[in-house]
This record gives C-alpha cells, sequence and structure tokens, in this order.
C-alpha cells in the first residue's frame, strides 16, 4: 500500500495526510489486490480523469462506511456506499438484466463517479481477460460489457474506453471476425498511412500558413465500428472504404474557439470537396453528453470519401475523458445536457409499475441514440433522440400534455401524433381533454420518458376498469342471489381465453364480454363442480373424535363417519373448512349445504328459514381432503415482494397456492390468493406467516 501510496504523489500528485496514510496502511490488502487496485486507479486517473475522492473510495472501499466519513468526508462514504450497492447486485445475479438494474441507475443518479469507477473496473476486467481459463465465462463478461458498459461509457463521453470495450467484446465473443478484420487493416496499413500523409500534407502547410496553433492525425476506425458496417451494409471488410478519419486539434482560446473551427471547416472546403448532407454541427448544440466537434465528409485524393473532425484540445479532452472533464472546466459542476440525462433517469425510477426488462431495454437504447433539436411555439430548445414523434415531443414538455395529446402542428399543418421530428421543426401541440394513452403509442414512441408514462397511465387505466368490472360484477350477482367467488371467477377467466381474472373484470367494464352470457357460463360451471367435488361421501371420513358422535345426534349434523347416504356440500358463499364453526341448511334440490357460523347469508337464512336450519359441528376430516380457501393479501408494492409471498407458501408442506390475482395502485398491492389447506389451524398459521413478510400490511381470510 505505501509504494502505490509513493506513486500517486509522484505520478498524479495525489497526496494524503498522515491520518488518512493510517487509515489506507489499517486496510488488509493482499499484494494482488493492492496492485489490481492500482491497476484501476491508473485507468481512472490518466483516461477518464478521476480525482483523489474517488481513488479514495476505491482503496477504502471495503471499510465501515461511517469511519471512511470520519476520516475522509461525506463525499467518498457516499461513492463507496453506492460501490458497495454495485456490488451486492453481483453477489445476488451476476447479470444487470434483473430487477436490480433498477437500483444501479439509482446510484448512477446520486453520483455519477460511481459508475466511471465501475466502468474503469471492467476496462481493467476487459484488458486481463485473458487470464480467465474458462471460455464461457469469458464469453458471458464480454456480452454483459457489450450490452450494458460500452453503451453506458458512450452515454458519459468516454469514447476511447466505449472503442477499446467494443473492440474487446467481439474479439471474445466472435474472435474468428475480430482477427480476420485486425489482419485485413494491418496488410492495408502502409497503403492507408501514405494515403493519409497525401491528405494531411498539403492541408497542414495551409493552416500553418494562415497561422492556426494545431495538431492533425489520421485516426483508423475501430474493428467493432467496421464490424457493424459490415453487417449493416451486408458486405466484407474489403469493401469497406471509409476505414478511417481526419482530426485537427486546435490550441483555440476559449472565445475563439467555434469561430477557428469554422475557419478550419472554410479551409477544408477550399481544397476538398465537401458533401453537404455529411455535415455534422455539434459546436453551436453540442451532444447531452457534452461532446463538442465539427464534423464533415471530403473527397479526397483518388476519390475516396474522408472524414474530418475539427475540435479544439479542450473538446477532444472531453470527448476523450467525457463527463469527468467537465468538471475540470466548469469548476466542479455537471454539465447541463449531462444533468437532463440524470433528469430522465430519475424519472425512469419514478415509475414502479415498469417492468425492469423494460426499464432495461429502454435505457439501453437511449444511450445510443443522436439526437433532434426541436422548439416549441416560444422558441424553447428541446433536446430528443432521433426518430422522436410528436407525441415524444408532448411528453418531453409534460406528462400530462402527453397522455391529452391527439396530435400537433409544423409550420402551420397539422401533423398526427407519430409524426415524426425533424432538425429545427418548431411544434404546437394539440391536446383534448378526451384523449386517453392506448397500446397502440408504445409501438411510435422511442423516448423512454414517454414510454414509462404511457405504461403507467395504462396500468392505471387497467386497474381502473378491473375495479370497475369487479364491483359491476358482485353488484349484479347479489341481485341475483348467486353465491360471487373469486376461486371460480379465476378458473372461469381461463375457460373465456383470459391469463388473469382482472383481464375478465376489464373486459366486462369495456363492454367486451355478455354478463348475461358470463353468468349463465358461471352457473353451470359451479353446478358441474358441485356435482362432481362438492358432494361428499361419509365413507371417505375417519373418527377422529368418536366420543362426540354421539352426543346430540339426534338434533345435530355431525360430519363424521356416520353420515350415510345423506349428500351435503360446502356453501361457496363462505367456503367452511375443517375446523370453523358451521351449521346445515337444507336446500330443496341439492341436499344439505354447509355454511360457516358467521357467513354473510347466515342472517337472512336463519331469519326467513328457521326450519331449514340443522346444528353441525365437524366430527371427522376426510383422508387427504384439503378446502379452498381465498387470503386477501395488502402491502407495499415493492420489488420481489410477490416472489417472496409465493416463495413462503411453496416451501410450507401441505399447503398448495391454487390461483393468485395482484392488482397495484398508488405504491399499494392487494392480492387474492386462492390456497388448499387441510384445517382451520394450518388456515391460522399460514395466514400469521404471510403477515410477517417484510411490506406486507394485512392478511386476511375472504368469504
Amino acid at each position: 500500500m505505501k509504494d502505490l501510496l509513493a506513486r500517486l504523489k509522484e505520478l498524479y500528485n495525489i497526496e494524503f495526510s498522515s491520518v488518512e496514510q493510517d487509515f489506507l496502511a489499517a486496510q488488509e490488502l493482499s499484494s494482488d489486490e493492492v496492485k489490481r487496485r492500482g491497476t484501476i486507479i491508473d485507468l481512472a486517473i490518466s483516461e477518464i480523469g478521476l480525482g483523489k475522492t474517488a481513488v479514495t473510495a476505491l482503496l477504502v472501499r471495503d471499510a465501515d462506511a461511517t469511519m471512511i466519513e470520519k476520516a475522509f468526508g461525506e463525499q467518498t462514504a457516499k461513492i463507496v456506499q453506492g460501490l458497495k450497492r454495485v456490488e451486492d447486485l453481483y453477489h445476488v445475479n451476476t447479470s444487470l438484466e434483473t430487477e436490480n438494474f433498477r437500483k444501479l441507475l439509482l446510484t448512477l443518479a446520486e453520483d455519477v463517479r460511481v459508475v466511471l469507477i465501475i466502468i474503469a473496473e471492467r476496462a481493467a476486467l476487459m484488458r486481463s481477460l485473458n487470464e480467465q481459463e474458462d471460455s464461457e465465462t469469458r464469453k458471458a463478461i464480454a456480452r454483459e460489457t457489450s450490452f450494458l458498459y460500452a453503451p453506458l461509457a458512450h452515454r458519459l463521453g468516454l469514447y476511447s474506453i466505449k472503442t477499446e470495450l467494443e473492440d474487446l467484446s467481439l474479439k471474445f465473443t466472435d474472435y474468428d471476425t475480430y482477427k480476420a478484420i485486425a489482419h485485413t487493416l494491418n496488410e492495408t496499413k502502409q497503403h492507408r498511412d501514405a494515403y493519409i500523409e497525401a491528405f494531411i500534407t498539403p492541408l497542414k502547410k495551409k493552416l500553418e500558413d494562415l497561422g492556426f496553433m494545431f495538431s492533425i492525425k489520421g485516426r483508423t476506425k475501430s474493428i467493432h465500428s467496421i464490424y457493424n458496417k459490415m453487417q449493416k451494409q451486408n458486405t466484407t471488410v474489403d469493401h469497406i472504404y471509409d476505414l478511417f478519419a481526419i482530426r485537427i486539434i486546435l490550441d483555440s482560446a476559449p472565445d475563439k474557439e467555434k469561430a477557428e473551427c469554422w475557419q478550419v471547416y472554410s479551409v477544408i472546403a477550399d481544397m476538398y470537396q465537401p458533401n453537404p448532407k455529411r455535415l455534422r454541427d455539434w459546436l453551436t448544440i453540442p451532444k447531452s453528453n457534452g461532446y463538442e466537434s465539427l464534423h464533415t465528409t471530403v473527397l479526397g485524393p483518388e476519390q475516396k470519401w474522408v472524414e474530418v473532425q475539427i475540435r479544439t484540445r479542450r473538446m477532444d479532452e472531453i470527448a476523450e475523458k467525457g463527463v469527468a472533464a467537465h468538471w475540470k472546466y466548469k469548476g466542479g459542476k455537471s454539465e447541463g445536457g449531462m444533468d437532463e440525462f440524470l433528469k430522465s433517469v430519475r424519472e425512469m425510477l419514478e415509475s414502479p409499475n415498469v417492468e425492469t426488462k423494460d426499464a432495461l431495454q429502454d435505457f439501453r437504447l437511449s444511450l445510443y441514440d443522436q439526437e433532434v433539436f426541436v422548439f416549441t411555439p416560444n422558441g424553447d430548445l428541446h433536446k430528443l433522440p432521433k426518430g422522436a414523434t410528436v407525441l415524444d415531443f408532448a411528453f418531453a414538455i409534460h406528462t400530462g400534455l402527453g397522455c391529452r395529446c391527439v396530435g400537433g402542428k409544423i409550420g402551420g399543418r397539422n401533423v398526427p401524433i407519430k409524426h415524426i421530428l425533424h432538425n429545427g421543426d418548431q411544434v404546437e401541440i394539440l391536446s383534448s381533454p378526451q384523449q386517453k394513452p392506448s397500446q397502440a403509442w408504445l409501438g411510435f414512441v422511442c423516448t423512454s420518458k414517454a414510454r414509462n408514462k404511457i405504461r403507467q397511465a395504462l396500468k392505471e387505466q387497467e386497474f381502473k376498469d378491473a375495479s370497475e368490472g369487479r364491483e359491476l360484477l358482485e353488484r349484479r350477482f347479489k341481485n341475483w342471489k348467486i353465491e360471487y367467488s373469486e376461486g371460480d371467477l379465476s378458473r372461469l377467466s381461463k375457460k373465456f381465453g383470459y391469463k388473469a381474472v382482472n383481464d375478465l373484470y376489464q373486459a366486462l367494464a369495456q363492454g367486451k364480454e355478455d354478463i348475461l352470457n358470463l353468468r349463465d357460463k358461471y352457473i353451470e360451471m359451479t353446478d358441474n363442480t358441485m356435482s362432481q367435488t362438492n358432494i361428499v361421501s361419509a365413507s371417505q371420513y375417519v373418527v377422529t373424535q368418536p366420543q362426540e358422535t354421539s352426543k346430540g345426534a339426534s338434533d345435530v349434523l355431525v360430519i363424521d363417519s356416520n353420515l350415510r347416504k345423506v349428500d351435503y356440500r360446502l356453501a361457496k358463499c363462505c367456503n367452511p373448512i375443517y375446523g370453523d364453526p358451521v351449521f346445515g341448511f337444507v336446500s330443496v334440490t341439492k341436499g344439505i349445504s354447509i355454511h360457516r357460523a358467521d357467513c354473510p347469508n347466515a342472517a337472512q337464512m336463519k331469519e326467513r328459514y328457521p326450519y331449514r336450519i340443522i346444528p353441525a359441528r365437524w366430527s371427522g376430516k376426510a383422508v387427504g381432503q384439503q378446502y379452498p380457501i381465498t387470503l386477501r393479501v395488502v402491502g407495499q408494492d415493492d420489488i420481489g415482494i410477490v416472489t417472496n409471498i409465493t416463495s413462503l407458501i411453496n416451501k410450507e408442506s401441505g399447503v398448495l397456492l391454487r390461483t393468485i390475482s395482484i392488482d397495484s395502485h398508488d405504491g399499494l398491492f392487494e392480492g387474492h390468493l386462492t390456497l388448499l389447506v387441510d384445517d382451520l389451524k394450518q388456515l391460522e398459521q399460514m395466514r400469521k406467516k404471510i403477515s410477517t413478510v417484510r411490506g406486507v400490511k394485512s392478511c386476511t381470510r375472504q368469504m
């Protein structure tokens, strides 16, 4: 550790006080680990531009957070906490394509330096990946790097590292292709260098004569970039002609940067014919990650197209080191575009109903997006990804406006909500209070904010429709004096082709299902179920308390082995189970129905038909007999809570989970679970255990 601290002081002028050195020396790290962290620190400082705070967090990341805050301050402690959160994700699952991805975004939104550090760690890992003996592990790490870390590096402006991560990912996932491209580049290097020299020499002399201070160099395109061109153009590397670009880096004063870049462009345009369709101006309006440069494509010697990039020394450092370089030039403040990016991340986190896999894909796609610039009627500028529509623009202005958007006006003419916007469009949003988001909207919006808000609105509408449909059904069943059962409705919904009972409720509310037809099917199904499963023969029962069977046998229905040649059923309105206080009700056509003493229909039956009431009690239980019951669970709509509940049930021997339906709204979820249990005692044990699950507010038995 002492050697590493000495090197930090000598190479990077990072010095620690004696108290801080003592704290660092107390860290129990092996020599290999100190070496590994030293490699990451070199990369983080020299290639990303991180400073002492981030370096310290890397060195003390295993220490106690409270002790770190006392020794090094709050900022270092916060970065360490963020690093530990990311590390915890990998203890759970080595892939970030999980529910934990939301936590990584949250960490990013709190402090970008955490993500810069994990990018540095990933770059160091990829550089040493050859040391990993298992080829499948190498491929898995490379795939994840290509999927998430390279796009993250791109979005944070770390173009050099992003390029390296992409090339190394290709090397370990498709070595043959990587080797073929590298071999071709190596074979053509001499001719390529000669061409670059022929292009640069007259240009260099002209710029020197005009008094510019600059450096100029040729740059071969990355192997991964060439590979992408091969895929898009469906060709081989031999037929890819624009394999390199020229970069001119000016030593300009801050107040002359833009003017001198445009002057150099004018010189190049005079010497070589430019392609006007290939001019990219990121000087006037930089990219959201802070990238500033002027790109043009010109026709060089031998009639070959050559890309030329014009930027200043400051712009080049920002292009190489990304967001970290902004702190150097802006006095510790983040660049405005990056603030917008982090704001979009926070908005994504505010939508708890959005599926994490959708959020991951939206976020990843947004990392590479090119941008278009559009204006409001008042002249306010908005940056949107290329391919954004009028609807994306409406959501960018305000969520409420997006939900009510019916179209827009561009240049005085009406355009639909799916109209794709172009640079410089001035857009007026048209709205209607009757408009509502639809599923089709997800097919043409491209911003993560629009997608998240549309999904959120659709879920809210689904919840509202399901509630209205359920209330309608319960009310009509009550009028028809039909016993309402959530379990039976769930089975019926499957027969109707719905995945869940809530889908059936929504169809009722939206008028897609005829309630009279539903009633007839429900009665038919429950009648069949009663005749097949609910008429229980007394021969199935075993006596557990034979001494009770003789007491009051003449006027009490005892459900045990003495009950013969009597057809009875367990009432659906209250679903009694073994152990419940019960009574019998003699029906006209269906024998005796057994009801719980607290059945909601008990008072009415006893008042209107007292002569049909038969006292009853349990005396024995059928061997292997289980009873369906429904539990209503209410809790916080946290990630994983439903999984925790179902896992708890599955671990219980003798308890089966038959159906489950979940609704969520305003941060709460309401679930109805139909279980098969042995008796009342087992039911109560199960109910108490579910109540102890973290986040569960109540767990009650339903009639």
